[in-house]
């Protein structure tokens, strides 16, 4: 279909365009076929089809392609001889900023984020925006790979095409990009000469890796500026320039060997071609979301800051970097108020302006309720409203795409003298094989519920209606933008507060700065923009993070004075997030089934409470039968390709399950292929034998078929000095050199990310002990293996 019938958009600019020319060169044969006449490109269409051969020939369908094909063909006339008439008309589009109220023009603020944090921060800024001189828009990432307004696409290519020396973008991944990017509307000046500018928060996620919303858009930048290997940003190999005139393919096989091919080979699908003016026009500055526990802190931060310079962008100001481990907040605090701001002002906002507007920051500061992006509307029983899914924000797409599956089997691992929980859960999923169809050791994701308890007594504080069904509705600035809404509505005040709000987690400053407008009473007003300001972070850590507050305490017990209608409390509060899992069965086993391995998280509260980990222990209160609502999420755990090469397996405690996984998989292959199937050696570690050896029976029994090859078991306190599974993994150095480098061994670590950081300390010390390589070779060397996936690590904090 070429038309959406509602709105008459053109679907596919490339298949139009082709299919535009198809028809008028069959159009232009077929007319000269029946007919003498010369006819120019002012006729009308009425004298192109006097015809009557033309008529009967084409039929009515075909007419009115072969109308609209020469209505765009006529509406496009000149456009090729330099675009001028689409630039005047994009020119014509800018809409004109008060100069007076911003004086800095307009700004950009992109973000990739799984959790919400770096959206929440892009709205930080834009809140500040305009007391600072900057007409902002707030951009999901997801959405400049999803462009569908084939008109910017069009204005940029017909503005780039009227500068001289300037190669027009003509692949689709660029063309999306700078659509956005380098929007003309949204420039400098005029759009012929002026420039772009952005910002960027991105937040790493996992081992380095882009959020979800941002995996496209990373994927187009490392196209774009030539950086094929993210985790190498000052040495890409493979690099070219456009100017060149080259195409280089580079490709990592299964061995973390490099691969090169030129256009008679058939390895192109990494092509990796630089750029270096692709960017030409757009100011930037990035700002990174991470946390030091991790190998790859922000990672992605520093990826997208060097992309975007390598593609020719001007960095406004120096990479921020914030640290999750520590006060996250706090840098981003610091690199907005001391680092971005007065980059923008003195870049951006001259002459005496930026003493105007400090001066009127001055005068107004003054706590006002916030602006919300959504209204409520009531709905009477039984009234129905469509869910628009492309109004939901890219970060909460998991709420649309989880499924509630029963409970079969739920039991205890450890032994009952140990005062700790793991639990094996199985999950049937035989009703939504489509949706939850998984590979063996994928991650499963499972949307906690909140207590009823607390539900109902945050209801009762705020005066909310808990079977009160209600949609939510954009406002009227954020009803032309995509993925605004955080949920899929309509739904009752209880859904809402049960599945999608953070009632129990830590607040972060700014949500505390968000609530006090809402306080009555002056003194809890107060002691929430006290906790919220620096000088307050000691309080916030203490009577906060430490004591476990979340928003429902602070609602119904702290601060009870708080008023809050159901739209701005949305606003405010936390989303409820989904807790990862890796799946501990095998996809081939297990089909119908998805098992997962958790441990009960517990604490004493200082105040004598007892504090437990949501998720966790949502799940221990169901029982066979119960249902959860559950999505399945790929992870990085895979198979070789060839059966025969060795697997090394690290997982202590609850890190066993992706090993579980595996086990059941190389069994059935083991099964299948006999002797041909490669060594599985497992490194497994608790505090006993008698008390927290999970899986005990069924190591044994891998053990015994022969499916474990070699079973290497730390027990930490069953000796005076505690021993670990890198302990174990050191003093067999030599044994594992030799599997690693001849034998071609992967190896998969699951666990804590101090465990994981110790497991690859003495990784690379085999490597340096009997590989003879120094340490930084060593790092390489591993490296290249998790470039290639033979070094697999999946860790949590």
């Amino acid at each position: 279909q070429l038309f959406h019938a509602q709105n008459g958009i053109v679907a596919g600019a490339k298949a139009y365009r082709a299919l535009s020319s198809i028809l008028a060169e069959i159009l232009f044969a077929t007319l000269t076929t029946t007919s003498s006449r010369n006819m120019s490109t002012s006729s009308s269409i009425a004298e192109l089809l006097g015809s009557p051969q033309v008529v009967v020939g084409f039929g009515a369908t075909t007419l009115v392609l072969l109308a609209t094909t020469f209505f765009y063909l006529k509406n496009n006339e000149g456009s090729s001889d330099g675009g001028a008439a689409s630039t005047s008309s994009a020119l014509e589009k800018v809409e004109e900023l008060d100069s007076e109220k911003y004086p800095g023009g307009y700004l950009t603020i992109y973000y990739g984020s799984q959790t919400g944090t770096a959206q929440m921060f892009a709205k930080q800024i834009a809140s500040e925006s305009e007391s600072r001189g900057f007409h902002t828009r707030v951009v999901d990432l997801q959405d400049v790979v999803d462009n569908e307004d084939q008109r910017s696409i069009s204005d940029i290519a017909n503005l780039d095409a009227s500068h001289n020396n300037i190669d027009v973008v003509n692949d689709d991944d660029g063309s999306l990009i700078r659509a956005t990017l380098a929007h003309p509307h949204y420039r400098e000046g005029n759009a012929m000469e002026g420039r772009s500018r952005a910002i960027f928060l991105v937040a790493t996620y996992g081992e380095g890796e882009p959020t979800d919303n941002a995996q496209q858009f990373v994927e187009m930048m490392k196209s774009k500026s030539g950086i094929r290997d993210i985790y190498k940003l000052e040495d890409s190999p493979g690099l070219i320039s456009v100017d060149s005139c080259v195409r280089m393919g580079v490709e990592v096989d299964e061995d973390g060997e490099e691969e090169k091919k030129n256009d008679s080979g058939s390895s192109l699908s990494n092509d990796m071609v630089l750029d270096r003016s692709f960017l030409r026009d757009l100011d930037f500055a990035v700002f990174g979301l991470g946390n030091k526990q991790y190998e790859h802190y922000n990672n992605m931060s520093r990826f997208m800051d060097a992309s975007l310079a390598k593609c020719g962008a001007s960095r406004i100001a120096p990479l921020g970097l914030g640290d999750d481990d520590d006060d996250l907040e706090g840098d981003f605090e610091n690199w907005k108020d001391n680092v971005l701001w007065p980059a923008l002002t003195e870049k951006f906002v001259k002459g005496g302006a930026a003493a105007a507007l400090a001066a009127a920051r001055k005068d107004n500061d003054v706590l006002e309720l916030p602006e919300c992006p959504y209204e409520v509307e009531y709905l009477k029983d039984g009234a129905s409203k469509k869910i628009d899914l492309d109004m939901i924000q890219t970060s909460s797409k998991h709420y649309v795409q989880a499924m509630d599956c029963p409970i079969v089997a739920s039991r205890e691992l450890r032994d009952p003298s140990d005062a700790g929980s793991t639990v094996h859960m199985e999950i049937d999923i035989s009703k939504h094989m489509s949706s939850l169809k998984y590979q063996t050791a994928d991650n499963l994701g499972i949307l906690p519920k909140n207590d009823s308890a607390l539900v109902e007594l945050v209801a009762k504080s705020l005066g909310f209606d808990l079977d009160q069904l209600f949609h939510l509705i954009p406002s009227a600035e954020e009803s032309a933008t995509k993925h605004t809404l955080p949920f899929p509505t309509p739904c009752i005040v209880r859904d809402c507060l049960e599945r999608y709000c953070d009632l129990t987690g830590s607040p972060r400053r700014s949500d505390l700065k968000q609530l006090a407008p809402y306080a009555r009473d002056e003194m809890d007003r107060k002691a929430l923009l006290r906790m919220s300001s620096k000088e307050g972070k000691s309080e916030y850590k203490e009577k906060i993070v430490e004591a476990h507050v979340g928003i429902g305490d602070i609602v119904t017990r702290l601060c009870p004075s708080i008023v809050c209608p159901l739209e701005h409390f949305i606003m405010v509060c936390p989303r409820l997030q989904p807790r990862y899992y890796t799946i501990s069965s095998s996809s081939t086993v297990h089909p119908k089934t998805i098992h997962i391995t958790y441990a009960l998280l517990e604490s004493e509260k200082k105040n004598g409470g007892k504090f437990t980990g949501l998720c966790s222990g949502h799940l221990s209160s169901l029982s066979k039968g119960d249902m959860v609502r559950v999505f399945v999420r790929d992870s990085t755990f895979r198979l070789p390709k060839q059966p025969e090469r060795p697997i090394i397996m690290i997982g202590p405690g609850t890190g066993i399950a992706p090993m579980r996984a595996i086990l059941q998989e190389r069994s059935y292959e083991r099964k299948s292929i006999g002797d041909a199937q490669g060594p599985n050696i497992l490194y497994f570690g608790c505090k006993n034998r008698t008390s927290d050896y999970i899986y005990r029976d069924e190591l044994e029994a891998f053990s015994d078929e022969g499916t474990i090859t070699e079973l290497h078991l730390a027990f930490s306190r069953e000796q005076a000095e505690k021993v670990y599974v890198q302990h174990l993994l050191a003093q067999r150095g030599a044994e594992t050199w030799k599997l690693i480098d001849d034998g071609k061994a992967s190896i998969f670590v699951c666990g804590a990310v101090k465990m994981g950081a110790d497991v690859d300390h003495t990784l690379q010390d085999i490597i340096v002990q009997h590989g003879g390589m120094s340490r930084e070779k060593a790092k390489a060397y591993l490296g290249k293996l998790q470039t290639a996936g033979r070094f697999v690590q999946e860790l949590w904090s």
